[in-house]
């Protein structure tokens, strides 16, 4: 009986339903998180593991296949942060509106998407993309007349898939995040910008806007994470890791590739230890700068 009063009591309780997640947290996150940083600083073999100490990093520094990596996923982040946060917004901003009819539908058409396997639509768009002729990509610019193209063998156009497919996939979710943010909206602010004469452009720049600061920092967050961590796509894009002069490796891809392929995981712990680091350091530049951190004035 003193037992099941110290379960139930008001001080205890609390920590009793919180525990689950932190034992998952510590082990699922913190123990891997210390593993492979100690990792990072050894000469893994089948045998015995060494201590190298910063060695792993030093040859990241030299190792072109990884800068390769870094500037293919540095652009990937780049390009969605420009497409999968203004769009999705607009989008959400007409869902919220009275302009669009059945707004439940275009919710739903626009989500299913995000409910594909990520190997199901990479195999689809590597056939949309493909070089043959009877490619959905090369039918549209064969009926432009401007020939067919190479996809899936160039950089540009490479990179272009891979936009798509994060647009495909991802345009539905950021939506529905900003329609939530938008729920959290008094509707009295535009009541009153009504009454001020404000048009719809003028309500969206000074009341909606900035009330939706505090989603649109979510949902830049979480994208700088996965544009730099994304790798299965690319991965069932190029049916592999071998892409054509490695336009399609990520920095994930590349972990794999050292990791998995190569069996060498101390260097893929530390290229995994500075996707970590990177990832931290351009996510807490951006909530510096939007102002996260900042003491609300009284």
């Amino acid at each position: 009986m003193k037992g099941k009063n110290f379960l139930y009591s008001q001080k205890v309780a609390p920590y009793v339903f919180v525990l689950p997640f932190i034992l998952s947290f510590a082990f699922f996150w913190v123990y891997p998180l210390i593993t492979a940083f100690t990792m990072s600083f050894q000469d893994i073999g089948a045998i015995k593991t060494d201590w190298v100490g910063f060695a792993n990093y030093t040859k990241l520094l030299k190792d072109k296949v990884f800068m390769i990596a870094v500037a293919n996923s540095t652009k990937y982040m780049f390009f969605t942060l420009v497409l999968l946060i203004p769009f999705p917004m607009l989008f959400a901003v007409l869902m919220d509106s009275n302009i669009v009819k059945a707004k439940g539908v275009w919710k739903a058409v626009l989500y299913m998407p995000a409910l594909t396997s990520v190997v199901i639509s990479g195999t689809l768009f590597r056939l949309m993309f493909s070089e043959y002729k009877t490619g959905q990509m090369n039918l549209i610019t064969q009926a432009f007349g401007l020939g067919t193209y190479k996809w899936l063998k160039n950089g540009w156009s490479g990179m272009l898939a891979l936009l798509v497919l994060a647009c495909w996939r991802w345009t539905g979710v950021n939506m529905l995040y900003f329609i939530s943010g938008l729920k959290s909206i008094d509707s009295s602010l535009y009541e009153a910008a009504d009454i001020d004469g404000a048009s719809p452009v003028q309500k969206f720049l000074y009341v909606t806007l900035p009330l939706l600061k505090p989603t649109t920092i979510y949902v830049l967050t979480i994208s700088v994470y996965a544009g730099l961590s994304m790798f299965l796509e690319s991965y069932m894009l190029w049916a592999g890791n071998s892409s054509p002069n490695n336009i399609g490796l990520t920095i994930v891809g590349y972990l794999y590739k050292r990791g998995i392929e190569k069996n060498d995981m101390g260097y893929a712990c530390a290229v995994g230890v500075v996707l970590l680091i990177v990832a931290l350091i351009i996510n807490f530049a951006q909530l510096i700068l939007n102002g996260t951190f900042k003491k609300e004035e009284d």
